[in-house]
């Protein structure tokens, strides 16, 4: 079971995200997915793209790999070591490939049961915004719907 409470992450140069007791998610005004309690991902036509499997393992429609989401922690599809961090404070924290760490802003309500929610509202968009960098070489494709 995966609680959901309302909460909000403040990012430093992007807009706000929500996540609503109903499990709506909303950037900047924005229904962008919907999660709920057993871990199914919809988008806002609540058309499913993703699920959390109860062994932590993110997976997009066609069985694409999207990571695997921990209590407070999220690690690309692609390698084993966290890319992401919900501390306790909850203060997010990106673990660049070089080792630098970069600050992600801050959730607040995500405290208890509920910060597994946030952890996988923080990965979707982790991998969202992994896909809009540019690549050289061999890319990544998650295949997923509403800009993720």
């Amino acid at each position: 079971m995966l609680p959901i409470t309302p909460a909000r992450w403040d990012r430093k140069d992007d807009d706000s995200i929500e996540i609503q007791a109903s499990g709506r998610v909303v950037e900047g005004g924005h229904l962008r997915f919907v999660i709920d309690r057993v871990g199914r991902v919809t988008d806002e036509d609540y058309e499913p793209f993703a699920v959390l499997l109860p062994d932590g393992r993110l997976v997009g429609t066609d069985n694409r790999a999207l990571g695997f989401v921990g209590v407070s922690n999220g690690s690309p599809p692609f390698a084993e070591q966290a890319w992401l961090s919900l501390q306790p404070d909850g203060r997010v924290v990106y673990f660049e490939p070089n080792g630098d760490r970069s600050n992600g802003g801050a959730w607040r309500g995500c405290d208890g049961p509920s910060r597994r929610a946030c952890t996988l509202v923080t990965q979707l968009f982790a991998v969202r915004n992994y896909r809009a960098q540019p690549r050289s070489g061999v890319t990544f494709g998650v295949g997923i719907g509403v800009g993720l």
